[in-house]
């Protein structure tokens, strides 16, 4: 099987980790391809994501890679396993990449920490309020670009509803929920619905009203994505320019610590779901 020309984000982690451990154990790409019995150029293949590898080949390369962390190689076996296409590939083609590996991200991790300051999160979006969000983009997108991109971030809502889904903790800043996309009447209902989500027992919405002040990171958007191991969690940014996906371990810290910092000036749960209702009410 040729390589993959364009490895998604997922598939690149998988061979970054495989990698790290490679070098970690001072091995060459020559001997590791001697342990699988496979050509030299197979290894670097699939330490950049463009060629596939089994469940058992990780756990063989692992074990001669002496990782002794044994919860890693099971999350990593599992990462080459999980080779079911899912319902996002049904838009590959169709949009950039970077909309499926945000999507395939949502979809395995097993929390996700959000922290938006303009934007409401894609996962909680009404279809009038995404709608209108694509709408105001530039270069204008025709209906039929904005109408894929609307369903989309629907269809990504999924993850929520699915068994045992992951935790959702969002933190919003009041400016958020006060930019009215659409006019008052679909921010009014985008406010309500927000409301709704925000009673279930695997999401916990928080808010920080104008009068909090400063706080770190208030100028970024960040999605925090938990996954089997700590080793394996995601920052994804967003940018014009599309996603930006971050996994070193300094990086994941700072913004563990950002996020913490976000949730201790915020307002907690109940007390959030009342002002962002009083706002639904003003409109």
């Amino acid at each position: 099987m040729p390589p993959r020309s364009a490895p998604t984000e997922r598939q690149r982690r998988l061979g970054a980790e495989l990698r790290r451990l490679r070098v970690a154990a001072g091995m060459t790409t020559e001997r590791a391809a001697e342990l699988l019995g496979v050509p030299r150029t197979n290894v670097p293949n699939m330490e950049s994501g463009r060629s596939g590898i089994s469940a058992e080949r990780v756990r063989t390369l692992a074990s001669n890679y002496d990782c002794t962390d044994q919860a890693l190689v099971e999350a990593l076996a599992a990462m080459a396993a999980g080779r079911d296409k899912g319902w996002w590939e049904g838009y590959r083609g169709q949009l950039r990449d970077g909309f499926n590996d945000i999507a395939e991200m949502e979809w395995h991790a097993t929390r996700l920490r959000i922290a938006l300051t303009v934007h409401l999160p894609g996962l909680l979006q009404t279809e009038d309020h995404a709608r209108a969000v694509f709408e105001a983009v530039i270069p204008r997108l025709s209906p039929d670009d904005v109408g894929i991109r609307v369903a989309h971030r629907l269809e990504r809502q999924q993850v929520l509803d699915r068994p045992n889904p992951p935790e959702l903790d969002v933190i919003l800043h009041e400016a958020a929920l006060r930019m009215e996309f659409g006019g008052p009447a679909v921010a009014r209902r985008q406010l309500e619905h927000l409301v709704r989500v925000s009673e279930r027992d695997t999401v916990a919405l928080r808010v920080i009203p104008f009068k909090a002040g400063g706080f770190p990171g208030a100028g970024q958007s960040v999605v925090y994505a938990e996954a089997a191991v700590p080793r394996l969690d995601t920052v994804e940014l967003d940018s014009t320019h599309g996603p930006e996906f971050i996994d070193s371990e300094a990086q994941l810290e700072k913004y563990r610590a950002q996020l913490d910092a976000a949730r201790a000036v915020a307002l907690p749960p109940d007390a959030s779901r009342t002002f962002v209702q009083a706002l639904a009410d003003d409109l």
